[in-house]
């Protein structure tokens, strides 16, 4: 049994052997063949390379605006907190909560009956010093009384006056005026109450203009300059940008932080702006005419920049250097002309060489071919 399962095993194994070379002669010709069709499998796939369809800007020569921005805190032109210089009370209240005023305008008074009485004193003791200082004097010139006399009179003449004076700057003082024209914050005081001297009454802004305080780096000390262009920005007017200048340059440098503090004014007749309002500044720096082209056209390799023209139906890619930017817009320093063409949409599937067909291009030229197969046909519209 044994002996007749070895036979059958040697004689599988001679008949793999024998069909061994046959196997591979097989995989040879299969091998030259693949070899021999692979250039045309290449060249047919190549028939079918993919064209990609791209959309294409002018480099343009344009205004290019650099500027620099800032954060601000609004302040009214002038500010003073309305006290009073003395105790007392408060017999009347001239203004109501928000009013505008006038410079000069009487805002509140103080109970001045005893400084008025006292002014009316002194001016009565006034009169009877300098009439008795008069009589001296003339018999002074008489030889009836002495010298040392009507001096003494002099003496009480001038301290009379100097009471008086101060009489009248008190009796002035119970009297609360607007030190400048402008808008009043909310009253404080009311009518018969008992104020402490440095009482806070009310608070007056002038709103006319807003001044707003910002640092900027150091570096840009000298591309600023004392009526500078700025405008500026708050979150309560997104749509309305207000314009001002610069109106002081700090002479110092914080050393902390190597930045210089700003002053700008702007204009604020329509009363918009208030003190408190946090302002983002943007200051002018200079306006000039230079290449630009759309961020979305400029294709970064490593430290490299490269935009993709078309030549023939082919992509191209260019190298060039860029320069300053703006949200969207770049700076062409070199590499391209004012006019020249690029990819702006579809770059990023395009390789050197790649097949392109411009969006647009085809209904320009057939609209110009029917234009130029009928050209009465615009005319025949316009009657």
């Amino acid at each position: 049994m044994s002996n007749q399962s070895v036979s059958t095993a040697t004689s599988s194994t001679s008949a793999v052997t024998r069909r061994l070379p046959l196997f591979i002669i097989l995989a040879i010709l299969v091998a030259l063949i693949t070899y021999l069709q692979w250039p045309e499998a290449k060249q047919e796939k190549s028939k079918y390379k993919r064209v990609v369809a791209v959309k294409m800007v002018p480099v343009v020569l344009a205004e290019f605006i650099e500027s620099v921005e800032a954060v601000g805190t609004a302040r009214a032109n002038e500010q003073v907190v309305i006290t009073s210089k003395y105790s007392d009370l408060v017999d009347e209240i001239y203004f109501d909560d928000g009013q505008t005023v006038e410079k000069g305008a009487v805002l509140v008074k103080l109970n001045n009956q005893e400084e008025l009485a006292k002014v009316s004193e002194l001016k009565a003791n006034l009169s009877e010093s300098q009439a008795h200082l008069k009589r001296l004097s003339e018999l002074l010139a008489s030889r009836a009384t002495s010298k040392s006399l009507v001096e003494q009179q002099e003496a009480k003449t001038k301290a009379i006056e100097a009471q008086l004076t101060s009489a009248r700057a008190k009796l002035s003082n119970l009297t609360i005026r607007a030190p400048f024209s402008g808008v009043l914050g909310f009253r404080e005081v009311s009518k018969g109450a008992y104020i402490d001297a440095g009482s806070v009454i009310t608070r007056l802004d002038d709103l006319s203009v807003i001044k707003v305080d910002f640092h900027l780096p150091e570096r840009l000390l000298t591309h600023i300059h004392v009526g500078q262009q700025i405008s500026a920005v708050n979150t309560a007017y997104q749509h309305k940008e207000f314009i001002g200048k610069i109106s002081a340059i700090d002479s110092r440098i914080d050393s902390s932080t190597r930045s210089i503090k700003v002053r700008a004014t702007i204009n604020n007749k329509a009363s918009k702006l208030h003190p408190g309002m946090l302002l983002k500044i943007s200051v002018l720096l200079q306006v000039e005419n230079i290449l630009q082209l759309p961020e979305s056209s400029i294709i970064p390799i490593e430290d490299m920049h490269y935009v993709f023209a078309v030549i023939d139906g082919k992509a191209v890619r260019k190298a060039i250097k860029i320069g300053r930017r703006h949200p969207g817009v770049v700076e062409v320093v070199s590499g391209l002309v004012a006019g020249e063409e690029v990819v702006v949409e579809g770059a990023l599937k395009l390789r050197d060489g790649s097949a392109v067909t411009i969006i647009g291009q085809e209904s320009e030229e057939q609209a110009l071919a029917e234009t130029e197969e009928n050209p009465t046909a615009d005319k025949g519209s316009k009657h």
